[in-house]
């Protein structure tokens, strides 16, 4: 019974990041892919861009997760698939770590040295950040296709029900233990310990400086809480699985639960999109105004209510100024 709910309730999580995280992700890669058309883009317009493609790469491999999980984590698919899943999946979970790791840094220098930063940045800067992100993800993470063909899946009750990436014998344990504690340590506690002291510095620089409006610093705290909370909440206890499976010699029960509080990093990114650029925020309300129409026209709404839509989106246009989403003292 206990067992059931937990698929329920598991199911429920990863529906509810779908549905929330993939119209989010799909809003913010318009407005970066239009910020980093234009001349010059700043490297983190590109490193934003990249996040949201690793957020977009595991919402589109979520449904299978969602069809394993309605299938009581039996695995009816082809083996090939649950390798190729697991591998870009687990993939977009560290790539997002270090791009997170390098959006704060950006943010770091953009305020303890903005001079310098103004004139020394480029975009290529951005791309090779972005890069070393994406090659040092899936290269770790080829472990799962390596797993997958040491037989990782195992029978459960005919040739057609089968396991995915679950239920190791000791010679898998032996190749996945050791990488998972890699994993933890090279991308997971490294650009979380990068990340804290860069964002400290970060909100320390934007607090102290007087000329430094209020609304930019509600912006600066907001966005160092929401990548903590990024860290410690979607990232930390999937990695602290990995630590108690090397230490046990054994892959954690609990560990299929620390997966969805790494899939709902897909829903939290917008979140830190919206503090981190005015591009988002002027997306999110133009999709919130088009909502707002969609909502009037149906419901027939009609005089003063299109008067206060239209001072509602006039308010909204003024409040965001310049296009730069850059935390600069210049």
């Amino acid at each position: 019974m206990f067992a059931q709910w937990q698929s329920s309730l598991i199911l429920m999580a990863y529906v509810i990041i779908f549905l929330t995280g993939l119209p989010a992700n799909l809003l913010a890669l318009r407005a970066f892919l239009g910020r980093v058309r234009q001349p010059q883009p700043a490297p983190v317009h590109i490193l934003l861009l990249s996040l949201t493609l690793a957020d977009l790469l595991l919402l589109l491999l979520l449904p299978f997760r969602i069809i394993e999980t309605a299938s009581n984590f039996h695995w009816y698919l082809p083996e090939i698939v649950c390798a190729l899943t697991g591998f870009g999946f687990y993939s977009s979970i560290y790539c997002s770590t270090w791009l997170l790791a390098g959006i704060s840094i950006e943010r770091y220098l953009g305020v303890a040295f903005p001079v310098q930063y103004k004139l020394s940045r480029r975009p290529l800067y951005g791309v090779i950040a972005a890069l070393v992100a994406w090659i040092m993800s899936f290269g770790h993470c080829t472990v799962v296709i390596v797993v997958q063909y040491l037989n990782s899946t195992q029978r459960v009750r005919n040739p057609n029900d089968i396991t995915c990436y679950e239920n190791f014998t000791q010679d898998q344990l032996d190749v996945v233990l050791p990488v998972r504690l890699e994993l933890c340590l090279v991308l997971f506690l490294i650009p979380m310990a990068v990340t804290i002291f860069c964002y400290w510095r970060f909100v320390w620089i934007m607090l102290t400086q007087p000329h430094v409006g209020a609304q930019r610093r509600r912006r600066a705290v907001g966005l160092a809480v929401v990548t903590l909370l990024n860290f410690l909440v979607c990232f930390g206890p999937y990695n602290v699985s990995h630590l108690v499976g090397f230490y046990r010699k054994e892959s954690p029960p609990w560990r299929v639960v620390t997966v969805v509080f790494s899939s709902l990093n897909a829903s939290l990114d917008p979140v830190l999109f919206y503090f981190s650029s005015s591009v988002v925020r002027r997306a999110f309300g133009q999709g919130l105004q088009v909502l707002r129409r969609q909502g009037s026209s149906l419901l027939r709404r009609r005089g003063k209510e299109t008067a206060e839509v239209t001072h509602a989106d006039r308010g909204v246009s003024q409040t965001e100024g310049t296009p730069s989403s850059d935390f600069t003292t210049d």
